[in-house]
């Protein structure tokens, strides 16, 4: 969603970049693309008047205008900024030593409250934690179906009494159904409306007065730019809100509900949501969400995914194969299996440094399908071809081809990449002293792969 806001920055930096010396003249032309880049985003106009008029104040700063680095310092003080505009929140739930901790989430309908319930569910669940949810919702068709799938993907458990339709004693009986099963947390996925009214607010006092939630979260759909703001600001004011849930930051909005938030409604983002899958919900982080915006990368969070995706002892398993350079094609498609599990690639590849500065990469954005495919090629062959590949020769490459639905080019090409990546693995291997050995002994054949030699 900040596609559009962060190449507008980073060509605003690049602008000032060949600039030896700052001049009062080349600031005020930058803060002039700043602000236009800001308002196009959808932040909220005062935010964007007071934010400019900061970063003006400390890029007029003598000690700034005379640096030999001007454009790193303007980028630093953007950044600062940038990261004032969030205030002190570090994301997540804040300490809280009451058991079962109860989570109130709150919203208009079609913000992505229920999925939400889900999301945070399971991150709670990988947290140790032993969440329970219940839906309070009894107006909306399906809605209490809905969050009963939503949780059993989450593998959580749900509070649904047969024929309770008062959404009061739905709630009581979720608090005292957690207490009898030893659930930690509750989360109440309130029901939505289409706009803010009376009888919702009602309706939220009373389950909110029952239940005494450690957390009010408010889901805000990103796509609706200020009017979620507004809307939060009303939730806020008339129950009380005590942090942010910003759902569908991947889609095309513009980015300014992010940045308006904090100084509008009062409260922090607690976490952001960044796609369909249940595990596309991550504590808001300020730092590294500027990060990206600035095409700075977020190595922190990448890592995190990386973690979280790869297995230990298969980790341990590939370095041994490494060493020995036994690299094989069943090695590399659970490799791409492993990528696949951290996200959509577009989405990693932006977490790198510099990354985002790349205008290849916007242009030519990687091509999800082109990983199905190898792994498709790779699926058709003989576990002895994907462990020996030099065996694979024309009629075998035509019979994979066959088999993946795919061309004998295509076939081709993978082969010759995974040679290249053996060819590599081998030279690194020898660069840093490791012992690379030449893998398991077969009896030569001869094949395609040894042309490629």
């Amino acid at each position: 969603m900040f596609d559009t806001l962060s190449n507008r920055l980073q060509d605003t930096f690049r602008s000032i970049r060949g600039e030896t010396r700052l001049t009062e003249t080349s600031v005020e032309t930058a803060l002039r693309e700043i602000r236009l880049a800001l308002v196009e985003a959808d932040v909220n106009v005062q935010v964007v008047k007071a934010f400019v008029d900061r970063v003006r104040d400390r890029a007029m700063d003598q000690a700034v205008l005379k640096s030999l680095t001007p454009s790193q310092q303007v980028v630093k003080i953007v950044r600062d900024e940038l990261l004032a505009l969030f205030g002190d929140a570090t994301g997540g739930l804040v300490e809280t030593t009451a058991r079962p901790r109860v989570i109130l989430m709150l919203g208009l309908q079609g913000s992505g409250k229920t999925t939400t319930t889900g999301k945070l569910a399971r991150w709670l669940k990988k947290q140790g934690r032993h969440p329970l949810v219940v839906s309070t919702d009894v107006r909306r068709p399906a809605a209490i179906q809905q969050l009963a799938v939503v949780a059993g993907q989450a593998g959580v458990r749900v509070h649904d009494p047969a024929g309770e339709m008062d959404p009061v004693a739905r709630t009581r009986g979720a608090l005292q159904e957690a207490k009898n099963v030893g659930a930690d947390v509750v989360i109440v996925d309130t029901a939505g409306r289409l706009h803010i009214d009376d009888e919702l607010m009602v309706e939220l006092l009373a389950i909110r007065d029952v239940a005494g939630p450690s957390d009010l979260l408010y889901v805000a759909d990103a796509m609706t730019g200020q009017d979620a703001i507004k809307s939060a600001g009303e939730f806020h004011r008339q129950i009380g809100v005590t942090g942010v849930v910003l759902s569908k930051i991947d889609g095309d909005a513009r980015g300014g509900a992010a940045l308006s938030v904090v100084s509008v409604v009062g409260v922090p983002i607690a976490f952001v949501g960044a796609g369909e899958r249940l595990e596309d919900l991550e504590a808001f982080h300020a730092d590294r969400f500027v990060s990206r915006m600035l095409g700075m990368g977020d190595v922190l969070s990448l890592i995190e995914k990386a973690e979280e995706a790869i297995d230990e002892g298969e980790a341990a398993r590939l370095e041994e194969k490494l060493r020995r350079n036994a690299f094989s094609l069943g090695d590399f498609r659970d490799q791409l299996r492993t990528i696949r599990k951290m996200g959509p690639l577009e989405h990693v590849l932006k977490l790198l440094p510099g990354m985002g500065q790349m205008k290849d990469l916007a242009a030519n954005k990687p091509d999800e399908k082109s990983l199905g495919r190898i792994e498709a090629i790779i699926n058709a062959m003989t576990p002895e071809e994907r462990e020996h590949a030099e065996i694979i020769d024309g009629s075998r490459r035509k019979r994979v081809a066959r088999g993946s639905g795919t061309s004998v080019e295509d076939v081709n090409r993978l082969l010759k990449q995974y040679a290249e990546m053996r060819k590599m693995l081998k030279m690194v291997g020898q660069m840093t002293g490791q012992p690379v050995g030449p893998g398991p002994k077969k009896k030569k054949r001869k094949g395609p792969f040894s042309l490629m030699r």
